[in-house]
């Protein structure tokens, strides 16, 4: 870990800073290794039958794997993205409550359809047809009723075990049916929103055997809240600190639990920001070439979270420039699988 502290300030990040520039190039020869001679699933059909499948939230880090994904693979290779909803109970009970006090005349959206990571996934699926016009890009959307996450709650504790918390089960139980990848199978984005009177559709369940993740940027490139407070309380000898911290622990509070999970399913999860050499390179650059902290302002990332900011960039030079902006927000919370029952639970409280 580079643990420098600049003795001036620092230079602006653009899209043309080397540091930029380099990490682009790095982080596609990592996803080079990870996607590149996948043997064919069973009963492939050429331009039909995905070897591949993105952890799709519509967020920065996902949505950055897909796009340099499409440069990688062949163009008639679809690429499916796996976007899981919830149905909350608490979340549904007080939607109802809204549209009974202020009834719209618009037909409302399903409550999978409301989850702001279906949201933000639809959003992104949109910005990736529009960037790469080429490619199938295949939208699962996966929606999980509460009935069937309570179904399957005892299998989800066993399988992240020795993790024992609130926060676990419900991080645990969005990756656990994202990679199950069953859902309702739509290649246009601009496609009309289900309702909840919509008819349900075929389901699909992807032929990937593949899957990939973006775990690992937030811990690497100051991606959490707690590193802007880090670097507010002490600059950035704290924030080199808390940075420092998050990426000591990764294996321990974040892989063995998720790979538990991913892999139930018979399906691999490969993680390109966590490639060993990616990391080391990561890890020797100054911290103030990974983020926005302490930077000046510029014209040119106006209205850019410093969080992560030279992933935000290497984003905007591939084109994807709503996604550069899109805020961080946990899975547990944009898939709604947390606090689904009433109550004061908190996430670092033990699973009964």
């Amino acid at each position: 870990m580079n643990t420098t502290l600049p003795t001036e300030q620092p230079p602006a990040l653009t899209t043309d800073s080397v540091f930029v520039q380099e990490l682009e190039s790095k982080l596609r020869q990592s996803l080079e290794l990870r996607i590149q001679n996948v043997p064919k699933p069973p009963g492939y059909i050429a331009g039909e039958t995905a070897k591949t499948a993105v952890l799709f939230s519509g967020g920065l880090d996902c949505t950055l794997l897909a796009r340099l994904s499409h440069d990688i693979l062949p163009l008639d290779e679809p690429i499916d993205l796996l976007n899981v909803a919830f149905e909350n109970p608490r979340v549904a009970a007080a939607a109802k409550a809204n549209q009974q006090k202020s009834p719209s005349s618009l037909p409302p959206l399903s409550i999978y359809e409301n989850c702001p990571d279906r949201i933000t996934g639809r959003s992104a699926h949109i910005e990736l047809q529009a960037t790469c016009p080429g490619r199938t890009w295949r939208f699962i959307a996966i929606d999980i009723p509460y009935t069937e996450t309570l179904a399957h709650r005892e299998q989800v504790k066993r399988l992240m075990r020795p993790h024992n918390t609130e926060m676990d089960i419900s991080i645990a139980c969005a990756l656990y049916f994202a990679s199950r990848g069953q859902g309702t199978a739509q290649t246009n984005p601009s496609a009309q929103l289900p309702t909840p009177d919509t008819p349900p559709s075929p389901l699909y369940t992807t032929t990937s055997r593949v899957l990939l993740s973006g775990l690992g940027a937030d811990e690497l490139f100051a991606g959490y809240g707690r590193h802007g407070v880090a670097f507010n309380r002490g600059g950035f000898k704290d924030l080199i600190a808390e940075i420092d911290l998050d990426v000591s622990r990764l294996g321990s509070r974040n892989l063995g639990r998720d790979d538990r999970v991913l892999s139930h399913w018979g399906r691999e999860t490969r993680f390109p920001f966590l490639d060993e050499e990616f990391v080391a390179w990561v890890l020797r650059a100054p911290v103030w070439e990974k983020c926005g902290f302490g930077l000046p302002e510029i014209e040119a990332t106006a209205g850019i979270d410093s969080e992560k900011l030279a992933l935000r960039l290497v984003a905007l030079r591939l084109g994807l420039v709503k996604v550069s902006r899109e805020k961080k927000r946990a899975i547990q919370f944009g898939a709604r699988t947390a606090k689904m029952e009433t109550g004061r639970s908190r996430g670092t409280d033990a699973l009964s």
